[in-house]
């Protein structure tokens, strides 16, 4: 299946994604980032995959910049739109064009902890687990159906700098498996309800 993938940053999940592309029937067209000195997008030139950098500051709206990331999507008319640490919020419009078969990497057990900062609240706030949720794009800020968790434990001294390395960990492996799934016709968004081989997750 064709994809395109967006990112903001290092680019540790599109790494995971490029090395396992063959095993989860991926083709990935393009890197497309918000920010040109994204390291990700070192990554995908490393790999001869094509790169954009659409430098958001560029547009005078979040409505100019959406009609520019999405005409460079539609170029390679993909099959699945991977968020992989793309830190921009989407407008209603562009999230329901790609509704379906657009998915996200949220560092956190949603709905808990929407937005930044995800491990540092998470241990402010005394929770003894916390993690990672893989979800369908909607137009609500990381609010749409869930597909998958994974769970870590908070230590007693952990910072969010070590919270974030174990929950990262479980980012790879949960991902891949996750864009497989969609990959193989099994993945579905159905009534607003995340569906795998026709049964609700």
């Amino acid at each position: 299946m064709k994809g395109i993938v967006l990112i903001s940053g290092s680019g540790s999940n599109l790494q995971s994604i490029i090395d396992n592309a063959k095993n989860i029937d991926l083709d990935i067209q393009a890197v497309i980032s918000n920010n040109k000195d994204a390291y990700g997008l070192t990554r995908a030139q490393a790999a001869n995959i094509p790169t954009h950098a659409i430098d958001h500051k560029q547009f005078f709206s979040r409505e100019e910049f959406d009609q520019s990331l999405s005409q460079t999507i539609d170029q390679y008319n993909p099959g699945i739109v991977i968020l992989a640490g793309f830190m921009r919020i989407l407008t209603p419009e562009f999230t329901k064009k790609y509704e379906g078969k657009m998915l996200n990497i949220h560092p956190s057990l949603l709905p808990k902890f929407q937005g930044l900062n995800t491990h540092q609240r998470a241990i402010d706030a005394g929770e003894s687990e916390h993690g990672v949720s893989i979800h369908f794009v909607t137009a609500e800020l990381d609010g749409g159906p869930v597909i998958a968790q994974s769970k870590v434990k908070v230590i007693k001294n952990d910072t969010a700098e070590s919270l974030a390395k174990r929950v990262l960990t479980e980012e790879h492996q949960l991902f891949v498996q996750v864009i497989h799934w969609f990959t193989q016709n099994r993945l579905k968004l159905n009534n607003n309800i995340a569906t795998l081989d026709n049964k609700a997750l």
